[in-house]
């Protein structure tokens, strides 16, 4: 448990209002998602089969919520970590062309996440994905996705504003693109988590490029990503690689990096097969999921996962995500909110 107090907190809004405000941001953001994205909504499933290699492994240690399945012989389901391979197989199910694509709300428990002011158990996002052609599996395609979901937040900011006064927009009009291997050297001596506070906080918000793959300097990761689903081997520009990066955002609250959402082209059967080989997972390829890819069976994509209650508390200005989420936290934890003024649902 790591939990930050912010020095004389003070929510804008009290408990029923928080309530009333937070559909509000989710509606208003999505349907402006959907409208800029081009995407339409569709239901997901919150398990899936386990060894289908439909789930998602984030950084590939997180272990998965299961239990059997009495009707199936007590073979085990898995609860989603998240949807980004489950959507790209929706994509090729509805024969969603080019230009076009879909989202759903995605819920998860992840057991193995350690409790702080931005993580829980429960997760809620938008899971989102569209079909591209070959040649939009590019940085500039990337940028230009990026720069929209940007143009979304900016607009969410705005309508906060309008309807609750007291809460004053810090977003700037633009985001800054940074890749990581000019992050490291701009920070050589910093930790990734750090060089991202120092480069949001010097921007107010910003596009990280390429992550999961192993930097020059350090050899070390800027963070982990699965090999299956975001293309992080990619070559782009200047010798760098990666078509896939993280938005992060300044929290003047908390006075620290926040990411709202992961995001990135995926992988093609060349890009699939160098990263399952980078992260030594070659047995994969024998899955479903990774058949269906290397045979053809699902369009080339792009997509990303945006934190809902990540972005009502960044539009609300709260201190904790338990004070926009229903969820379970340690006793202490809860006792030194109440004590500091931080309500917790």
């Amino acid at each position: 448990m790591i939990l930050t107090i912010p020095k004389g907190y003070q929510s804008a809004l009290k408990l029923k209002e928080t309530e009333k405000a937070i559909k509000f941001v989710k509606d208003f953001f999505q349907q402006n998602l959907s409208s800029e994205l081009r995407l339409r909504r569709v239901t997901a499933p919150l398990f899936v089969m386990q060894g289908t290699g439909i789930n998602d492994d984030l950084n590939g240690i997180e272990r998965a919520v299961s239990f059997p399945v009495k009707e199936f012989g007590d073979a085990k389901a898995e609860v989603v970590h998240s949807l980004a391979k489950w959507k790209r197989m929706m994509l090729g199910k509805y024969d969603i062309p080019a230009g076009y694509g879909l989202y759903t709300d995605m819920n998860a428990i992840r057991a193995d996440e350690e409790l702080t002011n931005l993580h829980s158990m429960y997760v809620d996002q938008w899971d989102w994905e569209a079909s591209i052609t070959k040649e939009q599996r590019s940085l500039d395609f990337l940028v230009k996705m990026v720069k929209k979901i940007y143009n979304v937040l900016l607009r969410t900011e705005f309508m906060v504003y309008e309807h609750y006064p007291a809460i004053k927009p810090v977003l700037p009009e633009e985001i800054t693109f940074i890749h990581t291997e000019d992050l490291e050297k701009m920070y050589p001596e910093l930790t990734p988590f750090e060089r991202e506070s120092e480069v949001a906080k010097k921007f107010g918000a910003v596009f990280i490029i390429g992550i999961g793959g192993k930097l020059p300097l350090s050899g070390e990761r800027h963070d982990g990503r699965a090999p299956d689903y975001d293309d992080w081997t990619t070559d782009t520009i200047d010798g760098k690689k990666g078509l896939n990066g993280d938005i992060i955002l300044w929290n003047p609250i908390l006075e620290r990096a926040f990411e709202v959402s992961s995001m990135g082209v995926r992988v093609d059967k060349a890009a699939l097969k160098r990263q399952l080989v980078e992260a030594g997972q070659e047995e994969r390829e024998s899955l479903m999921w990774h058949q269906m890819l290397l045979n053809d069976q699902m369009p080339l994509s792009i997509g990303g996962g945006i934190g809902q209650s990540r972005i009502c508390m960044f539009f609300l200005q709260k201190a904790h995500i338990g004070e926009v989420q229903a969820s379970i936290w340690p006793d202490k934890m809860i006792e030194e909110c109440t004590a500091n003024g931080i309500t917790l649902i």
